[in-house]
């Protein structure tokens, strides 16, 4: 059975899979966006992280008619009340890439006059085929520095240290971001359910 990987980002899709894989074997064969030549977008247009995952997954499935698992996911800064949040992708404008979104967060976290802001990653994963919705809900607690670590990860990672360590989401082993990021967690929590969805069909 084939599932479409429903995001333009290759570092989110990479982790999506590294990560499901790893659950199912080789029960699925996993495609990304990249593996249909016309181009497929879906406008988030939703208030909410598990709004947008399923207004993505429902899009995507309309175009291809292949299952699909969406993720939508974010920062969420407590001083800055919640923002990015459902924003984050597009914080700094659109066009904008992910060093101008950081960029921008250390600009507006400055005026405070603190080292570090309480924070977490937020991120809703949806599967839909047609006619079944399965979700799975992620979050993980940090802080947000104002000064970039590391080289690996995308997005915030260079900002965000995760309760109980002392390394950036880009300064860890990618190994150990996808044991304990808010997209592992989700994911695992969307396998148990997606599991149950199964043993249900057979």
């Amino acid at each position: 059975m084939q599932i479409v990987i429903g995001t333009n980002n290759s570092n989110k899709s990479k982790e999506i899979i590294t990560i499901l894989e790893s659950n199912f074997s080789n029960l699925f064969e996993f495609l990304t966006l990249s593996d249909f030549p016309q181009k497929i977008e879906v406008e988030e247009t939703a208030n909410s992280f598990a709004e947008n995952a399923e207004l993505k997954a429902r899009g995507i499935y309309n175009q291809l008619h292949i299952p699909v698992i969406t993720d939508d996911s974010g920062l969420e800064v407590d001083i800055l009340n919640g923002q990015p949040g459902i924003y984050s992708a597009r914080y700094a404008g659109e066009n904008k890439n992910d060093s101008d979104n950081r960029k921008k967060l250390i600009k507006e976290l400055s005026r405070f006059g603190c080292d570090s802001f309480p924070a977490q990653f937020q991120c809703v994963i949806c599967y839909f085929d047609g006619k079944n919705l399965i979700k799975g809900y992620g979050i993980c607690r940090g802080k947000i520095i104002l000064e970039e670590r590391g080289k690996n990860g995308f997005g915030y990672d260079p900002l965000f240290i995760p309760d109980g360590y002392d390394k950036t989401f880009a300064e860890l082993e990618p190994e150990t971001k996808n044991r304990i990021s808010h997209r592992s967690k989700a994911l695992l929590d969307f396998v148990y359910n997606f599991n149950n969805f199964l043993n249900r069909e057979n």
